[in-house]
């Protein structure tokens, strides 16, 4: 009845694959080089980097300043990280050697608590890695007062909140980097991809050497990270940082040129939705709907629900029964999961919050066409299952 995820693809996408088919020419090219440059301009950023997924968009931000010429990041330094995310949130800082802080989420937004943050701080923090959950920007402009006299680094996941605003400036752009996601799922698919936008250029330089293999092919011959001498042949294998190949396919590239061109209409098919939920289940008694920052691009529709465990399994298992997909909350409290035992970390405060995301919390999903018929059964379900 409601699916956690449809395609956003019609004849524009699957001709944008062909286009790559008939060229003959399918690693990284031409395709993913535009799709950077509109993604940069639609964001409002300077620099884009795309790589093969929203996880590698992480995994290539936070390497990349451990490389800077001057205040790179060292293992051993503290990350301030919310409690609720996606796994790949937290790995490339685990595999970078430095030392999470998690600290709790708002109880309505469910995002970073910003008064938890001032308090976690210590002269050890070096970043905050931000989290725009289930497409609902932080508040930024308080998160910026808070550390605009500190050494303290914002960096922005914003993988589940692609188009999301606030003041009409989009979610991703308030840090030093911000990463998004282009998977099936997410507000636009380029099958597998991610992209990572900065207005740093050195930084960008570096992610260019990281992204493949740490090479100083494509760089350009003025860069902030080596200089290249103007022999092609040997700049072909010339290694100068420790890198990946998180290089995307061509046709993702020109998936994203196609899906970048609807991404207005999606956000705005799940606003519209987004209106029809708040009404359906603002008064439903015994659950929680997450509350709005800024404009939020409404990834999927999160509940809490009173009772904890128990009272939440039942509405999984009715849900689930009458073909409602869903889904816990991101990874719930991250802190709560076992491969914790693997990292480097410190907890501020209880986590109430988290805990309780983790414990009465799911999320059902949300498309970019008309779905208040779907939302309206789901709404009379989650009213009688509770009731």
């Amino acid at each position: 009845m409601l699916p956690l995820a449809t395609t956003t693809w019609d004849e524009d996408e699957y001709a944008a694959l062909q286009r790559v088919i008939d060229s003959g020419m399918f690693s990284m090219g031409e395709n993913v080089a535009d799709f950077e440059k509109a993604f940069a301009e639609f964001m409002g950023s300077q620099f884009c980097i795309m790589v093969n997924s929203g996880s590698s968009a992480n995994l290539i931000a936070v390497a990349s300043l451990f490389f800077r010429k001057e205040n790179p990041l060292k293992a051993g330094d503290e990350v301030i990280v919310p409690a609720v995310s996606w796994s790949t949130t937290y790995y490339p800082l685990q595999q970078y050697g430095l030392k999470l802080k998690f600290v709790d989420v708002d109880k309505d937004t469910l995002n970073l608590d910003i008064a938890q943050v001032e308090q976690a701080i210590t002269d050890r923090t070096r970043a905050i890695f931000s989290v725009n959950l289930l497409g609902n920007p932080v508040d930024y402009p308080t998160l910026q007062a808070l550390v605009a006299d500190k050494d303290i680094l914002i960096l922005e996941d914003n993988c589940e909140s692609m188009g999301s605003t606030l003041d009409g400036k989009q979610a991703g752009t308030f840090g030093l980097m911000g990463t998004y996601s282009g998977f099936f799922s997410h507000h636009i698919s380029t099958m597998e991809g991610g992209m990572v936008c900065t207005d740093d250029e050195e930084l960008y330089h570096i992610m260019l050497s990281i992204r493949s293999h740490g090479w100083t092919r494509h760089l350009p011959d003025d860069n902030l990270v080596c200089e290249k001498s103007n022999d092609p042949f040997q700049e072909s294998f010339r290694f100068v940082l420790p890198g990946y190949n998180l290089r995307p396919l061509d046709m993702s590239g020109a998936l994203g040129l196609a899906q970048l061109k609807k991404l207005p209409s999606i956000v705005e098919g799940r606003q519209n939705n987004a209106k029809d939920f708040r009404e359906l289940f603002g008064g439903i008694s015994g659950i929680q709907i997450q509350q709005e920052t800024g404009q939020s691009s409404w990834f999927g529709f999160a509940l809490l629900v009173d009772g904890g465990v128990e009272k939440r399994n039942v509405l999984v298992e009715t849900l689930t029964k009458a073909g409602v997909e869903c889904r816990p909350i991101v990874a719930g409290n991250f802190v709560r999961n076992p491969v914790i035992k693997y990292f480097d970390y410190s907890v501020h405060g209880d986590l109430d919050q988290s805990n309780r995301v983790h414990d009465s919390g799911l999320f059902i999903g949300n498309h970019h066409y008309s779905i208040r018929k779907q939302l309206q059964e789901t709404a009379d379900l989650v009213a009688s299952a509770l009731g």
